[in-house]
């Protein structure tokens, strides 16, 4: 069953948030400045232990393919959510509190990861990570919720305001480059765990994503998170 439901295609939403262009990609004087993938595999994969950099490896898995559930696939990510994401764990201007905590407000744990990060660290491993093939990819496993799970991404919860997921997030779970991340293949206990965060507010980095999710209750969330893991 787990292998009918990872192949199920699907189609038209929105889900796990925008993102936005980095700076170091906007054009300048002098052109845009490109990342440096090298730099990123080796930060991505050694850490850098005289600035209290922790290799990404060790959480994330090989080139970004994670073995722990608690630990998304950063695999085959485009290169703005993720750098998006880094910014949003450290601390906003004037010392305000990052956009993204963990569970009941408290700090995630990639705020301290995040925190040694320079800009170009940032950009490197973004940069690196969107390159990289997604290999070990999560699947859907709740044969019960595939029906529920499918109709949300394909047609929202009209009676309650709720977009369809693959509006945004693409049929194929793949995303929008620049704008939307990819869900397929994401683990489905993290999509829903996200989901959730977004809900409670903890995860105040996209207000969308907050509006979204706050008309959603537990079963629709965990149906949709479980059918976008097996999206390919």
């Amino acid at each position: 069953m787990k292998r009918v439901l990872s192949r199920v295609v699907l189609a038209s939403g929105v889900l796990l948030g925008i993102t936005a262009v980095p700076p170091s990609f906007a054009a300048g004087a002098a052109g845009p400045v490109k990342p440096d993938a090298t730099k990123g595999a080796q930060l991505y994969e050694q850490g850098d232990a005289a600035r209290g950099v922790l290799a990404c490896v060790t959480c994330h898995g090989a080139a970004g393919n994670s073995s722990i559930p608690a630990n998304p696939n950063l695999a085959a990510q485009s290169h703005e959510y993720l750098y998006k994401q880094l910014v949003n764990f450290r601390p906003g201007e004037g010392g305000k509190e990052p956009t993204r905590k963990g569970v009941d407000g408290a700090a995630s744990v990639m705020s301290a990861m995040a925190a040694p990060l320079t800009e170009a660290d940032m950009q490197n491993v973004s940069f690196y990570l969107s390159q990289q093939a997604l290999t070990a990819p999560a699947t859907a496993t709740n044969e019960k919720s595939v029906e529920r799970g499918q109709k949300i991404w394909r047609a929202g919860i009209p009676d309650r305001n709720v977009p369809a997921c693959a509006g945004c997030h693409s049929p194929n779970g793949a995303g929008i480059p620049a704008q939307f991340p990819r869900l397929a293949g994401q683990y489905p206990t993290y999509i829903e765990e996200q989901l959730k965060l977004f809900r409670a507010g903890h995860r105040a980095n996209n207000p969308m994503m907050y509006q979204i999710a706050d008309r959603m209750n537990d079963a629709d969330i965990k149906a949709v998170s479980d059918y976008a893991a097996g999206l390919r």
